[in-house]
């Protein structure tokens, strides 16, 4: 879970975008999108693959 603490003095713009960042550094933003709807094997299997292609692709 994802927390960051707050002083009593932090204006509230300030923290959110600190929480922003941080849900954006763990991943939960990008899992919670990825979960939305059910994904069968057969295309988990594509992306992944596409995913490794385009991986290979840039570090030539």
């Amino acid at each position: 879970m994802s927390q960051i603490i707050v002083d009593s003095n932090t204006p509230f713009e300030f923290a959110l975008k600190r929480f922003n960042r941080k849900i954006q550094q763990d991943g939960i933003l990008a899992e919670a999108r990825r979960r939305r709807h059910y994904e069968s094997p057969q295309s988990r299997r594509k992306r992944k693959a596409e995913a490794l292609r385009r991986r290979k692709r840039r570090t030539r």
